[in-house]
């Protein structure tokens, strides 16, 4: 049963696989993209008075934070996709135990982190004083349930990793299923406001958590998990970590540059906060369908990277950048042709729907700039490099966007939301480039096994 779920990802039909490993991967995200917007929607209807504003501005905050270490998942992706592709299992097994230990360490540590410092991150990012304490309450909070986030996110990209998409997207269903009706019950029922939401987020994750233990434990296929074979392995820890950690700062750049623009959104007023949330909030959806390509992508290179296939990784990319195209026209001019009635759903004063509606109509239509640069980003770091996409971004996407807001932001023709948005698909298209550039010089000069064979 559990083989049957898995995917042979270096022979066949390699457009028609990756498009079948992506599907569950953008339900998936998709599915947590709908239960945060849920949260939102819930205390807009529900809540208090800028209650949408005081969970949106934390968005920046937590995406900080988390993708830092969130990034050591990829490292556990991209090295159990490799032992895949070599079929190795003996290491494949070493890979697995490592990865939940690092899962519970490092939730731990930055649950604790959060808990303490996050409302002095709140007051330096400029948050309103109107919104402070609710802010404040929904991310300590989510801060004490991020251990069960990083468990659930570890063992979901150990089994992404050898194909298996289906199960990760099941446990997502049935956790948020808990999710929203938690979200009615606490915020309708016992009042509880924004804090109400943040509770039934981390019991959510908890749920998530719980099953995709329950899955490894019981899991007949390429690798398994037991108790009692449960130690901590030097070599895969520093593998992980060499190819994790780079790719948990480039996240934590992006987010680093999105907190800046966050504390430039709050100088803005709470209309524009609101705005600017409500439109996050539906342009998640459009990149959380390309990114899951680019996570596929990345699966993809790895096991061919391992199996030493060097047409199948061309293909791969290929094959990424058509489904990204696919997906960001596809998903994004859907929500444009319904703007106004999705983002009535979060607010509803004429001032927020316009910088929600000029924010939109940037980011939508440029988004899968943001998605190629995902995939030769990703694609870098199966082919084993891991550092330089982050400094590659560092430099193009976080870089150029604290130049732009110290600088175009503060004039007048640029002091505004559509200012701000403009920066985005500029940092993209550069940042996109150059990894472009630098994955064709290094894959140049990877010798593969099969080219040594032919050339014999």
């Amino acid at each position: 049963m559990t083989k049957h779920l898995e995917m042979d990802m270096t022979s066949g039909n390699l457009f028609k696989k990756l498009f079948i490993f992506s599907i569950p991967l953008v339900l998936s995200g998709i599915l947590q993209l709908l239960y945060n917007a849920a949260d939102l929607i819930v205390c807009g209807m529900f809540g208090s008075n800028h209650s949408v504003a005081a969970i949106s501005s934390t968005n920046a905050l937590i995406n900080l934070i988390v993708e830092l270490f969130l990034g050591l998942s990829v490292g556990a992706n991209v090295l159990m996709a490799r032992c895949y592709g070599e079929q190795n299992k003996e290491r494949g097994q070493k890979v697995v135990y490592t990865s939940m230990i690092f899962s519970v360490i490092f939730g731990i540590l930055i649950g604790l982190f959060g808990v303490f410092c996050s409302r002095y991150f709140l007051i330096w990012m400029n948050t309103p004083v109107e919104v402070l304490d609710l802010s404040s309450k929904y991310l300590m909070i989510y801060f004490m349930g991020l251990p069960f986030s990083m468990i659930y996110n570890f063992g979901a990209s150990l089994l992404r990793a050898v194909g298996d998409t289906r199960r990760p997207f099941y446990f997502l269903t049935f956790a948020g299923i808990f999710n929203i009706a938690l979200n009615l019950l606490f915020v309708i029922v016992f009042h509880l406001d924004v804090p109400g939401v943040a509770l039934a987020t981390i019991i959510s994750q908890g749920i998530s958590a719980l099953l995709i233990v329950i899955c490894l434990l019981r899991n007949k296929g390429f690798f398994h998990f037991k108790w009692k074979e449960l130690r901590f392995y030097k070599r895969e820890a520093i593998e992980i970590a060499k190819i994790g950690f780079p790719a948990g700062l480039q996240g934590a750049i992006f987010s680093l540059s999105n907190v800046l623009i966050q504390s430039s959104i709050n100088s803005l007023g709470t209309d524009v906060m609101d705005g600017n949330g409500a439109s996050s909030s539906l342009e998640g959806f459009i990149y959380t369908a390309m990114n899951s390509v680019a996570q596929g992508c990345v699966a993809f290179v790895s096991a061919n990277y391992g199996a030493q296939k060097r047409q199948n990784i061309k293909k791969s990319i290929l094959y990424a950048i058509l489904l990204v195209l696919c997906m960001n026209f596809t998903v994004g001019i859907l929500i444009l042709l319904l703007k106004d009635p999705l983002l009535r759903l979060y607010i509803h004063t004429d001032k927020a729907l316009e910088a929600g509606s000029q924010r939109l109509y940037i980011i939508a239509l440029t988004y899968f700039l943001c998605g190629f640069m995902d995939v030769f980003a990703y694609a870098l770091r199966g082919i084993g490099y891991s550092v330089l996409p982050t400094i590659v971004s560092l430099c193009g996407a976080c870089g150029l966007r604290i130049i732009w807001i110290y600088t175009i932001f503060k004039q007048d023709a640029f002091h505004s939301i559509s200012g701000l948005a403009i920066s985005y698909p500029i940092s993209w298209i550069i940042t996109a480039g150059v990894h472009l550039i630098c994955f064709i010089i290094l894959f140049k000069k990877i010798n593969f096994a099969e080219e040594k064979s032919s050339e014999s």
